[in-house]
């Protein structure tokens, strides 16, 4: 086997985010582009001879021509073996258990998560570390430092290889494994739940919806909900993975998912309603007639565990995203147990839970997970609200009534302005900054502002520091009105508005959560200036 070095050259917009290198296709396609970014990711990581790495991505466009490259290099550069999931696909979920339970160094997981897919679209990459979970910031960092200073990479010479067949063949010293995607972390989800109790729900008259959003999830969901608990066939919907997701979004919320939404919030709504998002590790929960916000959810969750077989014993604590509602501390404190705010991204979990402190953690984009694996996972989160409905025999809408009566409820709702100039979103941020220092003390939506701060972090478990994750104003009832740019887009900049107040009033607790935060929305919309330095007059996105 041939093993070239091919000269190359730095380019300059290679540092990766939360969630690895995300860009365009056309930026992936330039030539060097690709190999650039996964030898820095191999230079970072000295010790890869002889290791094995885990490979696969979400099935979007760029996936497969990216894999036959990334095989070529991964030979080149001394790992030892690569497990590759048939076809190229791995869900994010799957792939981080993968890394885990075959004691892989590490992973590369080709998606670019909820966001579109096409020639014209968006592709990422994204390594994950030993634990399963994505890369540490030190690890990032020094994958960025290499990317600015690579003058060649190497790269084997081989034909491509067949990838829609399981496998094992050598490519030189490396040994390729290309395994059935989808087994291993079905057969994961059967040790945690109770796939009896399941059966017996999802055959009598029970009703669910499950939308792939011709994602990732598809074959995942055809393969625990249709086959191995029986349900019935048309269950999942949407679930061939398709390289453009069928011309959607994958992103599992009340506008990119209207047709689930319409179909539970209507009249002739199923009981239960769920999707995932393109690479698996988010999910949307409904149902008949009501929508489960992600914040409610891992709150819910967190007061139920013990409906789920591996959890029985208790959670050992809990930890959400600074920008995800406090329902969950309200839990937590009734459990005795635990709970964290970290900044949003889901490496700041991995610690957390590698020490042990936490056993469910989530975010309020749509992403809950437990200690089973270092990523959020979509179909876990639907396994575990089945399995509360199975114990309960009680509707999603009585459950949330229910956990309202008793630990009261945080109205709560995001408004994303997606796609803004980059420089109107920065001027936004740099004029809320600047009033930090003055807002404290000021009445506004009817409410003294207790605190205005940028948040930072100090992680308990090794103490490292993370500083302006977003911008806090805390009121002096317990309210929140919170800004944050997202970094997940490949285009512009995304502001996310979040808007929380805390209702304990039983005649309170089934409001239309817009019109009952119609203060904090107006407050928000006229502190960042949004429609002046935008002019955008409504948001892209409501949740």
């Amino acid at each position: 086997m041939e093993i070239l070095t091919q000269v190359s050259q730095a380019f300059t917009d290679q540092r990766p985010g939360t969630s690895g290198l995300r860009k365009k296709v056309t930026v992936f396609q330039q030539p060097h582009y690709l190999e650039n970014f996964i030898q820095s990711v191999f230079d970072a990581i000295p010790d890869r001879a002889g290791k094995t790495l885990v490979l696969g991505g979400d099935g979007r466009y760029f996936n497969r021509e990216a894999i036959q490259v990334i095989l070529k290099m991964a030979a080149a550069n001394q790992w030892g073996e690569v497990i590759l999931g048939r076809g190229g696909l791995l869900s994010t979920p799957a792939a981080s258990h993968l890394i885990r339970h075959y004691g892989a160094r590490g992973g590369l997981i080709l998606s670019a998560s909820h966001n579109p897919a096409g020639p014209d679209q968006d592709f990422g990459i994204k390594f994950n570390g030993e634990n399963g979970g994505p890369a540490s910031e030190s690890l990032t960092e020094e994958i960025w430092r290499r990317s600015q200073e690579i003058t060649s990479y190497r790269i084997a010479r081989f034909p491509a290889v067949e990838i829609d067949r399981e496998q094992e063949i050598s490519l030189g010293n490396m040994r390729l494994r290309i395994i059935d995607p989808v087994r291993d972390y079905a057969d994961l989800m059967e040790r945690i739940f109770d796939f009896s109790a399941l059966s017996a729900l999802l055959q009598g008259d029970f009703q669910m919806r499950f939308d792939a959003l011709h994602a990732i999830t598809g074959p995942y969901a055809l393969e625990i909900f249709e086959k191995r608990l029986g349900a019935p066939a048309g269950t999942v919907q949407n679930a061939v993975p398709l390289p453009d997701f069928g011309g959607g979004h994958p992103d599992p919320n009340l506008v990119y998912a209207k047709a689930l939404a319409d179909l539970l919030l209507g009249p002739e709504a199923p009981d239960f309603g769920a999707a995932s998002d393109g690479d698996g590790d988010r999910n949307m929960i409904l149902g008949r007639g009501i929508f489960v916000s992600p914040s409610d959810s891992l709150a819910v969750l967190s007061a139920h565990a013990r409906c789920i077989p591996a959890y029985k014993e208790g959670l050992r604590g809990v930890a959400r995203s600074m920008p995800t509602s406090q329902a969950v501390d309200v839990v937590a404190k009734s459990l005795g147990i635990e709970h964290f705010e970290t900044p949003t991204g889901w490496k700041f979990f991995g610690n957390l839970l590698d020490a042990g402190r936490i056993t469910f953690c989530g975010e309020e984009s749509f992403g809950t997970g437990s200690n089973h694996v270092r990523e959020k996972d979509g179909l876990w989160a639907v396994l575990a609200w089945l399995s509360i409905l199975a114990s309960t025999r009680k509707s999603v809408r009585e459950i949330l009534r229910e956990h309202w009566q008793h630990f009261g409820r945080h109205y709560y709702t995001r408004h994303d302005y997606e796609e803004l100039p980059s420089d109107a979103a920065q001027a936004m941020m740099a004029g809320l900054q600047a009033q930090l220092t003055v807002l404290p003390g000021q009445h506004l939506a009817g409410r003294e502002i207790r605190i205005a701060d940028d948040f930072s972090y100090t992680d308990p478990v090794d103490g490292s520091q993370s500083n302006h994750q977003g911008v806090r104003l805390l009121f002096d009832d317990g309210a929140r009105l919170i800004f944050r740019l997202s970094g997940t887009g490949t285009s512009g900049a995304t502001l996310r508005i979040y808007h929380e107040l805390y209702e304990r009033d039983s005649s309170r607790l089934e409001r239309d959560p817009q019109r009952h935060l119609r203060e904090l929305i107006d407050l928000g919309r006229e502190l960042s200036r949004v429609e002046h330095l935008s002019g955008r007059k409504a948001p892209t996105v409501i949740t």
